[in-house]
């Protein structure tokens, strides 16, 4: 059984250290491949590359960010609080004939319009609200009721 020289010992060694290194060596360029995207380019190439796709997505970002922002000024003057109240005002005429919807927007602002029916007729009224209130009018029992419901949702 021969001992292995110091030759032997190093060139194990360097063998080992080769090998690390051509490992090292690889995952190194599969990652450059991944960054330039299979491209013959250097690396300030990359960077650049880079650099105007970033500029790009923060012009996409502040664009989105603008229109929503525009979409929650929009949505808050659209209706989007509604109910409908059924009743019977008059105690000789049958069933829940007569009604109150009201439609509100994100401020609790819109209208409401009731139905007022009896045996002789029908009658229309509209009456606006704001922030939850009648501006004009007084509201009958069944009109609050709905201004409440449609804000409450």
């Amino acid at each position: 059984m021969d001992t292995l020289s110091f030759t032997d010992i190093a060139l194990i060694f360097l063998l080992l250290w080769l090998c690390v290194l051509s490992f090292l060596l690889f995952r190194v360029k599969s990652s450059w491949r991944k960054i330039s995207q299979g491209k013959n380019q250097n690396l300030a190439q990359v960077l650049e590359t880079i650099l105007n796709r970033q500029d790009q997505t923060n012009k996409n970002i502040a664009k989105i960010v603008h229109e929503v922002n525009q979409l929650g000024t929009l949505t808050k003057s659209s209706f989007l609080k509604s109910s409908l109240v059924r009743y019977n005002p008059f105690e000789d005429t049958g069933g829940d004939q007569s009604f109150v919807i009201a439609l509100l927007n994100g401020n609790n602002s819109g209208f409401i319009v009731s139905s007022l029916h009896s045996r002789t007729g029908t009658r229309v009224y509209a009456k606006q609200i704001v922030s939850g209130k009648a501006s004009s009018y007084q509201l009958s029992q069944e009109e609050r009721e709905a201004v409440e419901k449609a804000i409450k949702g």
